[in-house]
C-alpha cells in the first residue's frame, strides 16, 4: 500500500537523510547554544551600567551579530564555501553543513540571549553585586539561573529556525531530507519523495517544539 502511495520513495534512503537532518540539527543547535550564550552574556555585561560596560567592545560585538544576523542563509552558504572546503576539504555532506549552520545561527541566538538577560529584574544583579559576588558568580548562580526559561524558549526557536537551514544547505548537496526534498523529488519531478521529505521535516519540528516547550515549563518558576 505505501509502495503504491509513495512509488518513487526509497525509504532506506530517507530514513539515511533523517539521521543526516537530526545530526545537523542536534550538533549545530549544541555549538550555536554554547557561543550563542557566550556572545550574548559579552553583550550584556559590556553594555552600559553593566559589569564590563565597554562601548567599544559592545559596538563592535554588537556589529559582528547584526552583520551575520542579517545575511540570508543561503547567501551565507555560499559566502563560507571557501572557509568550508579549507576547513573540511568538502562542502559535501552533512559535516560540512556545520560552519555554515554554526554561524548563521549563533548570533540570532546571541541576540534572544541579550534579551532574557534584559529582563532579569535588576534589582537580584545588584544584590548580588553589593554581596561582593564575582562576575563568575553572577553569570552562573544569577543571570543564567534567572534566565533560563527564556533561554531554553529561544534554544527551541533556534533548533526549529536550524532544521529550516538543514533543508535549504541541502540545495547545495549538504545532505539531509533537503537534498532529498530538492534533488531527488523537486528536479527529478518526484513529488511524492519532496511530500514524503517535507512531512519528516515537519515531525521533526513538531518534536523539537514539544521537548522545548515542556523543558520551558519545567524549569520555569514563576
Amino acid at each position: 500500500m505505501i509502495e503504491q502511495l509513495f512509488p518513487n520513495v526509497d525509504w532506506a534512503k530517507m530514513l539515511d537523510a533523517t539521521y543526516e537532518t537530526i545530526y545537523m540539527t542536534v550538533i549545530a543547535t549544541a555549538v550555536t547554544f554554547v557561543l550563542g550564550l557566550i556572545i550574548g552574556i559579552v553583550l550584556f555585561l559590556t553594555s552600559d551600567n553593566q559589569l564590563w560596560a565597554n562601548k567599544i567592545v559592545h559596538f563592535l560585538t554588537g556589529s559582528v551579530v547584526n552583520i551575520f544576523r542579517s545575511i540570508p542563509f543561503i547567501v551565507l552558504i555560499i559566502l563560507l564555501i571557501p572557509f568550508t572546503k579549507f576547513l573540511l576539504g568538502t562542502i559535501r555532506g552533512a559535516n560540512a553543513a556545520l560552519p555554515a549552520l554554526i554561524i548563521g545561527a549563533a548570533p540570532f541566538y546571541a541576540r534572544m540571549v541579550l534579551i532574557a538577560l534584559r529582563e532579569i529584574d535588576k534589582g537580584v544583579i545588584e544584590a548580588a553585586r553589593s554581596m561582593g559576588a564575582k562576575t563568575s558568580t553572577i553569570v552562573w548562580k544569577v543571570l543564567i539561573p534567572e534566565s533560563l526559561p527564556a533561554l531554553i524558549s529561544g534554544l527551541t526557536v533556534t533548533a526549529v529556525a536550524l532544521v529550516g537551514y538543514t533543508a535549504m544547505a541541502g540545495i547545495i548537496g549538504a545532505g539531509g531530507l533537503g537534498t532529498s526534498a530538492f534533488l531527488d523529488g523537486f528536479q527529478r519531478n518526484r513529488q511524492d519523495v519532496t511530500f514524503v521529505a517535507t512531512v519528516l521535516i515537519l515531525i521533526i519540528v513538531f518534536i523539537i517544539q514539544y521537548i522545548g516547550d515542556v523543558i520551558t515549563t519545567k524549569v520555569d518558576k514563576r
